[in-house]
C-alpha cells in the first residue's frame, strides 16, 4: 500500500508515544499490527508521518476506533480518545481516490428507505431524516461514521464493501449521527 508523492514512494508511517507531547518510550510502525502491547504500555501522543491510520483500543482490531490523518497529536484528547489504551493499528486503504460514494439503509440487509451520499454529512438526521442506519454499502472511497452529529462520539471505519447490519462496522447500535470521507490531506 505504497503511495507516490513527487516520484518518491511513501510508505504508511505512524509513531506511538507513551507520554504526552511525544515523550517517553516510543514505537515506529509502518504496517498493520494486530497486537502492540509488547511495544508500549499506554499511548498519550501520536505522530502520523504518512498514510491514514485507524488505531484500536484493544488487540486484533477491536474496541473503540480512531481514524488519524497525517499530523501530530500531542495529547490523546486530540484524537477524541476515551482512554490511553491503543493495542492495534492498521493503515487505511482506498484513501487516494477522487470518488466517494455510499448508500445508507434504514433497515438491516439493505431494506427500507435508502439514501445515496457522496459528501461529508454533519447531521444524518437533519440532512436525510434518518435516525438510524442499520446497513450500508460503500462503493467508493473510505469513510468514518460517528455516532453523534458534528463528527463527535465513537468512530467507525468503513471501507469498500457491504455492511448488512450495523455490527458489521463495529457499532453496538444503529445510530449514525454524522459521517465524513477519509482523505489524506
Amino acid at each position: 500500500m505504497e503511495r507516490q508523492h513527487r516520484g518518491v514512494v511513501l510508505l504508511p508511517q505512524i509513531t506511538f508515544y507513551e507520554e504526552k507531547k511525544f515523550q517517553g518510550r516510543c514505537y515506529n510502525c509502518s504496517s498493520d499490527c494486530a497486537d502492540l502491547h509488547s511495544y508500549f504500555s499506554r499511548c498519550n501522543s501520536i505522530r502520523v508521518e504518512s498514510g491514514v491510520w485507524v488505531v484500536y483500543e484493544r488487540p486484533n482490531y477491536k474496541g473503540f476506533q480512531y481514524v488519524l490523518c497525517p499530523g501530530e497529536y500531542s495529547d490523546n484528547q486530540q484524537w477524541m480518545a476515551f482512554s490511553d489504551s491503543i493495542k492495534s493499528c492498521r493503515a487505511v486503504k482506498n484513501v487516494y481516490g477522487s470518488s466517494w460514494r455510499l448508500r445508507l439503509y434504514e433497515r438491516p440487509d439493505f431494506g427500507g428507505q435508502m439514501v445515496e451520499c457522496s459528501d461529508d454529512c454533519p447531521s444524518v438526521f437533519d440532512t436525510y431524516k434518518l435516525r438510524e442506519a442499520y446497513s450500508c454499502v460503500v462503493t467508493d472511497g473510505a469513510w468514518v461514521f460517528f455516532d453523534l452529529p458534528n463528527y463527535r462520539g465513537h468512530q467507525f471505519l468503513l471501507e469498500r464493501g457491504e455492511y448488512r447490519q450495523h455490527g458489521d462496522w463495529g457499532a453496538s447500535s444503529p445510530g449514525v449521527g454524522s459521517f465524513r470521507r477519509i482523505t489524506e490531506f
